[in-house]
Parts: structure tokens; C-alpha cells; sequence
């Protein structure tokens, strides 16, 4: 029967259905942005002719950089430090911070570590193991911070040295870059909360592989149709989408500001055969497939083919 299937006695027909307004994957973006700021050659000699004074002052940066949280008002209340850092939750912010300074200094310009920032966003954006909200503007205000203190410590250690201008302005592309992948994330997990009422999330097989969980809840306003939910499950779990999707190119039409139309070539994911996504037990792919509406007390499984 091919794509056809047997639904209550009656013939089916199965519509592969896609996606075509995802966000660009960590890996993308780090690529795109790197290759915009002109991030090269030049930059990295200069900037490795600095790594040895920044990285003796290390351990003062990140000691004084949450002195300095905890001295100020604000950040202090977010972080549940109003009568003092909880030592527990201190080491482990230092720590945290320890291993992105060490693999910066490093120049560590993996796609791996471009993962590992846009999970760093979505951890400050309140889905880390604390749940705590870091609103956008500390995370933007913390990295300009560490900008300003490599440039107050490399004036110290190495005062009138020709190669620290250089250097800086490597400095400040390559953390631009790592605050954009940061952005990326906080964006997926504060997009993933923002609703009216809440959807259960199955998990099964190896999606788990993907989600590292074997459920979650994410939260849709009202109205919202199975493409938002799942739009938003493929920007916070991009590395998932290699494997679910295949990627078309289509024609569409669009107006120019005058109204005229023309054509442009847009980037579609479309579901690969096998993969099953369940609204309340039945298969989307039977039914209305992304343009379905969800309701509050609705529940969604995942699930690859196999299974």
C-alpha cells in the first residue's frame, strides 16, 4: 500500500510533513558569525601572544567575577545570593566558568564547543539544574565584563607592548561569538516556556540519545498549532535534526516592499520515513499533520522508526 495505511477501516494516506522556519544549528551560526567577523590568522597570533599573563590571572577572574555578582544587587537576587553565596552553588558556578575560561584561552574553535555555549544559554535561561533565570541582559552584561577585565589585566602585564591592541580586538570578536551561540540557546529555552498552558512530551528510543530525558513539558499559548511545538522542540534540540529530517530546497513567492512578487529558494526540513510524531496516541502524518491546533491536556510522543 506504499504510504497508505488502514485507519478504522478506511484507506490513509501518509504526508511526510516539514518544517521550514528553524532556527540555524549552533554549528551554523558558529561558522556564519566566525566567518562575518573575519575571525583569522592575524587575530590568533596576535590573541595567542596574550594567553600566558591572561591566563596566570585566571583564578582572579574568576574569583572576582562572582565577588562582583554578589556584591551587586540585582544579580545577587537572581542567583538566591541576597544573604550570601550558598558555598555549594558557588563552587559550581566557578567551576563552570573555570572550564569555558580554559577552553577560550585554549582557542578552542570546535563545533563541539559551539554546542557546549548554546547549552550554556539555555542554562541561563532557566533550564539548568537550578532552574535559574539569568535575564538576556547579564548574560550580555557578563560578557562585556570579561572583555573589559582582559583588556585591564593585558594593559598590567604587558604595558606598552604594540601586540595588545591586536590582540583585544581578537579577543572581543571571538567572545562576540561566544555571547551569539549563548543568545541561541537562552533564546530555544526561554521560547520553550512561553505559554498559556502546558503540553507533556514523550520521548522514545533513541530520541532520548537526543533529549538525554525520557519526558518534558513545554509550554504553547493559546491557539497554537503542532508545527509551534515542534518548531520549538528542533531549535532547543538541533543535534536531533540530522537524523529526523531531510533538507529540500523550495521555490516560493514572496512581494517586494512594492508589492510585486518574486521568487526565493526556501530551506524545508521534511520528516524522514519512520519518524512518528503522536498527538494523543494518532499519528500527525495521518491526521492534519503540523497544522493540527493543541489544546490544554494534550499529550505528544516522539518516536523514531523501529519502534
Amino acid at each position: 500500500m506504499g504510504l497508505d495505511t488502514v485507519l478504522n477501516g478506511h484507506s490513509a494516506k501518509e504526508t511526510l510533513w516539514h518544517l521550514s522556519n528553524l532556527a540555524p544549528t549552533p554549528e551554523e551560526e558558529w561558522d556564519r558569525l566566525r566567518s562575518f567577523l573575519g575571525l583569522g590568522p592575524a587575530d590568533y597570533e596576535a590573541m595567542l601572544a596574550t594567553v600566558e599573563p591572561l591566563f596566570r590571572r585566571g583564578s582572579e577572574l574568576v574569583v572576582g567575577t562572582y565577588d562582583y555578582l554578589l556584591a551587586h544587587h540585582d544579580t545577587a537576587v537572581i542567583l538566591g545570593w541576597e544573604k550570601g553565596a550558598n558555598p555549594e552553588h558557588l563552587a559550581e558556578r566557578r567551576r563552570f566558568f573555570t572550564v569555558w575560561l580554559a577552553r577560550t584561552l585554549g582557542l578552542d574553535l570546535s563545533h563541539e564547543f559551539a554546542r557546549y555555549l548554546f547549552r550554556a544559554g539555555q542554562i541561563h535561561g532557566a533550564h539548568g539544574p537550578r532552574r535559574i533565570h539569568v535575564p538576556e541582559l547579564y548574560v550580555t552584561g557578563s560578557i562585556s565584563l570579561v572583555n573589559a577585565t582582559f583588556a585591564r589585566f593585558l594593559t598590567e602585564e604587558m604595558p606598552g607592548n604594540p601586540i595588545v591592541p591586536a590582540a583585544l580586538a581578537g579577543w572581543n570578536k571571538l567572545l562576540s561569538l561566544h555571547l551569539h551561540l549563548m543568545l541561541l540557546g537562552y533564546q530555544s529555552a526561554r521560547a520553550w516556556d512561553a505559554g498559556d498552558f502546558p503540553v507533556e512530551l514523550s520521548f522514545y528510543g533513541r530520541v532520548r540519545n537526543y533529549t538525554k530525558r525520557q519526558a518534558m513539558t513545554m509550554h504553547l499559548p493559546e491557539g497554537s498549532r503542532m508545527d509551534m511545538l515542534l518548531t520549538r522542540f528542533f531549535n532547543y534540540f538541533p543535534v536531533a535534526r540530522s537524523d529526523v529530517f531531510a533538507i529540500e530546497w523550495l521555490d516560493k513567492e514572496r512581494l517586494d516592499e512594492r508589492g510585486r512578487p518574486w521568487m526565493v529558494v526556501e530551506k524545508s526540513h521534511r520528516v524522514r520515513k519512520g519518524w512518528r510524531v503522536l498527538l494523543n496516541g494518532r499519528n500527525i502524518s495521518f491526521e492534519n499533520g503540523p497544522n493540527q491546533i493543541i489544546k490544554p491536556g494534550d499529550k505528544v510522543s516522539i518516536f523514531p522508526p523501529g519502534r
